[in-house]
């Protein structure tokens, strides 16, 4: 039995972050960004149009990656599962491109140039298929490490600089704790991470709408606009499945609307 097309990613997205350190540590951090990151203003000049995929497969810091490799593995694997490894793939690739636009686009819009990475915006377009096709199976949206990153954008600003890298430290340590609690077998442990018990439809509406809203008051190291992007074409595709196969989507909706995952 081969490995899933989910951990072959995850592989190949932590090898590609090994690989982007020795890069930086040989050539420099902005050598990196410069020519792998995405920057709306080379988008829109026609520059570097490689970097819409490139930006996908790329993370700023371990904690960025596992954040991401975390979630991609509990939702992809089930995901692949239901739609197989093409389809998966096809989503996974298209929703992070569409994501990597609208990225692009909200750039155009605010008038920033800030620099994008990570695959989060194919995770949400994972998530968007999943809130169509099984919108009633229930899932744990672990709430305590968004409020602590809240709280870290937050507070960050009356530090002390020098006291920062400890601060983020701290936080990404109490971070790691919580996601790490989910796995306890002792339950009053595992009320440390907050888990909310949702159904698939309302997670992505919860993971994007409060930061979004958020975002207009506070300056979040979060590219919710290439969530929505993702969000969008795994919303579209999941409801093309639907169409296209009415008895069997319904199928696995009703199976997995008392599934808890």
């Amino acid at each position: 039995m081969g490995f899933s097309l989910t951990f072959q990613i995850i592989l190949i997205t932590t090898l590609i972050y090994i690989a982007s350190l020795i890069i930086s540590s040989i050539y420099g951090e902005e050598f990196l960004i410069s020519n792998f990151a995405l920057s709306p203003l080379n988008i829109i000049n026609g520059e570097k149009l490689w970097t819409l995929i490139t930006s996908i497969f790329l993370h700023g810091s371990f904690f960025h990656l596992f954040a991401n490799m975390f979630s991609l593995f509990f939702i992809g694997i089930f995901l692949e599962r239901l739609i197989g490894k093409r389809r998966f793939f096809l989503v996974y690739i298209t929703a992070g491109v569409i994501g990597s636009i609208f990225f692009v686009l909200s750039g155009l819009i605010f008038k920033t140039n800030l620099p994008g990475v990570g695959s989060s915006g194919a995770i949400f377009g994972l998530l968007g298929v999943l809130a169509v096709l099984v919108p009633f199976s229930r899932i744990y949206l672990i709430l305590g490490p968004l409020i602590v990153m809240i709280m870290q954008v937050t507070l960050v600003g009356i530090i002390s600089e020098s006291y920062i890298p400890i601060f983020n430290n701290i936080m990404n340590i109490l971070i790691f704790i919580m996601i790490f609690a989910m796995f306890s077998f002792n339950t009053n442990f595992r009320k440390i991470a907050i888990p909310v018990e949702l159904p698939m439809w309302l997670l992505p509406i919860i993971a994007i709408i409060p930061l979004t809203i958020l975002s207009f008051f506070i300056a979040l190291p979060i590219g919710n606009s290439a969530h929505l992007g993702g969000l969008v074409v795994g919303l579209v595709y999941g409801f093309y499945l639907r169409n296209k196969y009415p008895k069997k989507t319904k199928y696995i909706s009703r199976v997995f609307s008392n599934v808890r995952n």
